[in-house]
């Protein structure tokens, strides 16, 4: 499984003592990992900006992006 260094994403915080330190939206207490849980389970980002309030779509996205192009990168250095 493909561990990816969140410090390298704008979009996102890890703050001791602010979620137990999980990276989270910057600016918020949205835990990245809810973000894929929700969309793994079917969600969109039109459902994800529905149920919780305060996030910004473009950091959403950035997140998504940032994880596609960190697992792009992973799999062409395996291959």
């Amino acid at each position: 499984m493909a561990v990816l260094d969140w410090s390298q994403c704008d979009a996102v915080e890890s703050v001791p003592g602010k979620v137990s330190g999980a990276w989270v939206l910057r600016g918020t207490r949205m835990p990245v990992s809810a973000i894929f849980e929700n969309l793994a389970a079917g969600a969109s980002i039109d459902d994800l900006m529905e149920w919780f309030q305060g996030l910004n779509r473009e950091q959403v996205k950035a997140v998504i992006e940032f994880a596609a192009r960190s697992l792009d990168k992973e799999s062409t250095v395996a291959a």
